[in-house]
């Protein structure tokens, strides 16, 4: 059965899957009975604020450290107890790699391929190749590790990770010291993997990055998971705002007032406000579609206020809804900032 505590050969529905996940440290909370269900073939974005817990989580779905209470299961098998049929099938980088200055980048490779059980020697070198080209680190194969800049050894972390075909990759803050060109080549190399049926669990505190490069996603805040789905959801559920295109702002405006729109905000041709009866919560994924319901069920009945804007003399060039971003969905849902870019 897809999922199941038996099932690690096949395919999974879910390839990680948390049931109260908690982790304390004393009477620090690290991470806070997080129920978490990340699909097999997705791009998995695991979104929080530094400190949120995310690392944490990481470290108890590899086996690295035990749960306080609650349970995990990796690729259809519960964790830490089955972390040597699991591991093999799944490639980490988790909190920056871990290198041999005094060895070039290709013996490090070389070095984490000779520990794999699973690795064939034969083909050792080959694979070392394929991976350093993938990540593009041909040209400074040869370099000591310990000359590599932040962002050339995160790159050789990748491609540690990328020895084997791996069923699942866990990549802890990928683009941390990339510039933003290198940025770019991994969100294509993280793509090209998941066109390739890898499975991708990607933290991150960018919201940008998320939003660029995964299928799905989850926030964490200081512990405890605020809500996960599709991105595309998760963006729909935050307040889509009113955005009227037009010559007359001021009366815009006055109209939109009069009609419950608030939050108004004009420029010289151009008026955005806050619909009547949001609220931004999000948290089912329902959020705002073409019709004009809110997340509660609203019908915000949009011709009523472009005619009620046309009934007072407006002249309306442009009306409609700008589309949300995963940006308003996080601030809509903790109230609180974040990192866009970096």
């Amino acid at each position: 059965m897809p999922g199941s505590n038996g099932s690690s050969e096949g395919s999974v529905e879910h390839v990680i899957e948390t049931h109260a996940l908690t982790k304390r440290y004393g009477k620090h909370l690290a991470v806070d009975r997080l129920d978490l269900t990340v699909p097999e073939g997705s791009v998995f974005g695991f979104l929080g604020p530094n400190g949120s817990g995310k690392t944490t989580t990481i470290r108890m779905l590899m086996g690295l450290i035990e749960p306080t209470s609650g349970r995990a299961q990796v690729l259809g098998r519960p964790m830490p107890r089955a972390t040597r049929t699991v591991l093999p099938h799944v490639g980490a980088l988790i909190e920056g790699p871990a290198l041999y200055g005094f060895l070039s980048g290709r013996d490090n490779l070389l070095r984490y391929d000779s520990a794999d059980p699973t690795a064939d020697p034969r083909t050792r070198k080959a694979r070392a190749e394929a991976a350093l080209d993938r990540v593009g680190l041909t040209a400074a194969a040869g370099k000591k590790a310990k000359a590599y800049s932040l962002g050339m050894k995160q790159r050789l972390g990748l491609a540690a990770a990328l020895l084997q075909p791996r069923k699942l990759l866990v990549l802890d803050e990928p683009t941390n010291g990339l510039d933003p060109q290198g940025m770019r080549e991994i969100r294509t190399l993280v793509r090209e993997l998941a066109a390739e049926g890898t499975t991708v669990f990607l933290s991150s505190h960018l919201l940008d990055e998320i939003e660029q490069v995964c299928t799905h996603a989850a926030v964490m805040t200081q512990g405890r998971l605020i809500t996960q789905g599709s991105v595309a959801e998760l963006a729909a559920g935050a307040r889509g705002r009113l955005v009227v295109t037009t010559p007359d702002p001021g009366e815009a405006a006055r109209v939109l007032k009069e009609q419950g729109v608030t939050d108004l905000v004009s420029t010289e041709d151009r008026v955005t406000g806050e619909l009547p009866g949001q609220n931004g919560s999000g948290q089912n994924g329902s959020g705002q579609d073409g019709s004009g319901q809110d997340g509660s069920g609203q019908d915000l009945d949009l011709a009523e206020l472009n005619a009620a804007l046309v009934g007072a003399g407006v002249r309306v060039r442009g009306f409609g809804l700008e589309r949300a971003s995963l940006e308003d969905a996080f601030v809509a849902l903790t109230g609180e900032g974040f990192d866009v870019a970096g």
